[in-house]
């Protein structure tokens, strides 16, 4: 049942975010009551199963998804015999190998596992290799021409790895000098002429492992490259000690926690744990990471910090780190990535309101043709940063709940990312108009994308853009819901029911965690922290108090009403969680809403 059928003292049809709390259907319901008679697994734990659609037959495997099950055969994926082949050849002759890698986490760790594999292996990495990534304003993203002229120049085989599907002109460049793409963005009607383009979102690929991020790719033409080692009676080096970088890219890339991905993130965390690598483990402590590592450290908290250096600083500073052997080294790239992550936030502050405010405008002035709502948001201006659009653009879809665009302008060349929601096709949008000719350049995946343009395309590329999204149904579902698995008394809120809760994970994009109300609850405490959070403590005078943390909740109406609560009750909605500090545990709610009891 909704939320709005439950008892009347929780009754939310509007919450202070203007969203409408949906609770489970009744058919979740029955699944997750039979689960628990069948399984004798936690009543909470059977209805996260439920709702994301885990039978009771299918619910052991799935709380313990095992790699040597769920990964795919690597030979699936077309050309992938023949890349792991070239590289395989490179390595061991002690070819000269370029890696070329896009500019972002998924970029940064995929070069990161072939120069730590490659470095297994016994190949001198610091002679023979180059890790290149380019600069994002000054190169853009992708290969370029003159980059991969002069890789050409100085190597005998070129691995882009993150990017290239797209890059016909530019990987022509490279002339005789064999060239091989790991990549994950979609492909065009044609490839370009290179020895091997490996890409699950190739057009002539099936699509059943479209939900890889590009680190997977690498990963699996790995797991290829030491099957041919095996069958020619040799042994490779040790892939399972590369899954941190693999579960890191998953995450921060927001590829859906389904099959092999669920796999790759769980054991990813457990290698992460045991502080394998160099990088991370400085990055981590740069950090202030502590207890084990979870989906939330990697996306929150490593992810944009390796992010930082392609979006504001030296494009190259996360990969390098990543790929660092030396402590000093890198914890010297990590203090520098840890002030460059802060600057970032700086001007995405600065962005993120102007932009907000001008996409608001244009959404109250939208004059809907044939009773069609806005099916785009979207904001451009002077001098916004290339590196923070992306992440202004995904703030304005969440607030929004439509696919969002955000472009920055240099002279008459403007520079632009886009986010989406899930069932609109962003990317497969972003194609068809440069193919069009309403945008210089474009491309991406279902739920991101980028693009170039000119001032004088603006109006007529994003009119376009609109009309696209609009068939694909984007605008037709109003404010998002927000939907809640179950109701709880905050004595039920315990460190227990967290910890089995949390086996049914990792949660994320396309296995979203629980969430939880806590009905009419008084406000003991409230306390603005950093720029714009909320810190509470909440409970209903019957049982424990319950700490609560709002991220950004000053950006929105959250903060205000809750810090002047004025003893109001209220209805607290978010996911619960557990706090770790100075080797105490104790639960705490992320709180995502909140509405007047």
């Amino acid at each position: 049942m909704n939320v709005s059928e439950a008892p009347a003292f929780l009754n939310v049809d509007a919450s202070l975010t203007g969203r409408r709390w949906l609770g489970p259907d009744i058919e979740t319901e029955r699944q997750a009551e039979a689960m628990a008679q069948q399984t004798g697994l936690a009543p909470a734990l059977c209805r996260t199963l439920a709702r994301l659609g885990v039978s009771a037959m299918d619910a052991p495997s799935y709380l313990e998804p095992s790699l040597r099950d769920l990964l795919p055969d690597p030979r699936s994926l077309l050309d992938m015999e023949t890349a792991a082949t070239r590289f395989l050849q490179a390595a061991q002759s002690g070819q000269r190998i370029a890696v070329f890698a896009d500019y972002d986490v998924d970029g940064g760790t995929s070069g990161a596992l072939l120069i730590h594999w490659l470095r297994e292996l016994g190949y001198p990495v610091d002679e023979r290799a180059t890790l290149y990534v380019p600069d994002r304003i000054d190169e853009g993203y992708g290969p370029n021409a003159p980059a991969i002229a002069e890789l050409a120049a100085n190597h005998d085989l070129i691995v882009c790895v993150d990017c290239g599907t797209l890059s016909h002109d530019a990987l022509a460049a490279a002339g005789d000098t064999d060239v091989v793409v790991l990549d994950h963005h979609l492909g065009g009607e044609t490839l370009p002429n290179v020895h091997a383009v490996v890409n699950p979102n190739r057009q002539d690929e099936s699509g059943d492992l479209a939900h890889l991020c590009a680190a997977a790719v690498v990963f699996l033409m790995l797991v290829e490259t030491g099957r041919q080692m095996r069958e020619a009676g040799n042994t490779g080096p040790n892939l399972l000690n590369l899954l941190d970088f693999v579960a890191l890219a998953t995450v921060a890339d927001v590829a859906p926690l389904i099959g092999v991905n669920r796999a790759f993130v769980r054991q990813g965390l457990k290698v992460l744990a045991q502080r394998h690598h160099t990088g991370l483990v400085a990055l981590a402590d740069s950090a202030g990471m502590d207890g084990p590592p979870t989906s939330y450290h990697l996306g929150f908290l490593l992810g944009p910090r390796i992010n930082a250096g392609g979006r504001i600083g030296k494009a190259d500073l996360g990969a390098r780190l990543l790929a660092s052997v030396d402590p000093q080294e890198a914890h010297a790239m990590a203090a520098q990535l840890e002030i460059l992550n802060r600057e970032r936030r700086e001007i995405e502050n600065l962005t993120r309101e102007v932009a907000m405010d001008q996409a608001q405008n244009r959404l109250e002035a939208h004059t809907p043709e044939s009773n069609r709502p806005a099916a785009l948001a979207w904001a451009a201006d002077d001098g916004w940063h290339p590196g923070v659009v992306g992440i202004v653009a995904s703030r304005m879809k969440e607030a929004t709940n439509l696919p969002a665009i955000v472009i920055g302008f240099d002279g008459d060349a403007g520079k632009g990312s886009g986010r989406s929601v899930s069932g609109v096709d962003l990317g497969h949008a972003i194609q068809k108009l440069v193919a069009e000719g309403l945008l210089e350049k474009g491309g991406g995946h279902k739920m991101a994308a980028g693009l170039s343009l000119t001032r004088d395309q603006l109006e007529p590329a994003m009119e376009r853009l609109e009309e696209l999204l609009a068939k694909q149904g984007a605008g037709l579902g109003g404010p998002a819901a927000l939907k809640l698995d179950a109701m709880l008394m905050p004595g039920a809120a315990q460190t227990d029911l967290v910890t089995k809760i949390e086996s049914a994970g990792p949660y994320g994009a396309g296995a979203p965690g629980p969430r939880f109300a806590f009905a009419s609850q008084k406000i003991f405490f409230a306390k603005r922290v950093g720029e714009s959070h909320l810190k509470i403590s909440f409970g209903d005078g019957m049982g424990p108090r319950i700490d609560a943390i709002c991220f950004g909740a000053f950006d929105g109406p959250l903060g205000p009403a809750l810090q002047d609560h004025n003893g109001a009750l209220f209805h607290l909605a978010g996911r619960l969680e557990i706090n770790r500090w100075q080797g105490r545990e104790s639960v705490q709610l992320r709180l995502e809403d909140a509405a007047e009891a």
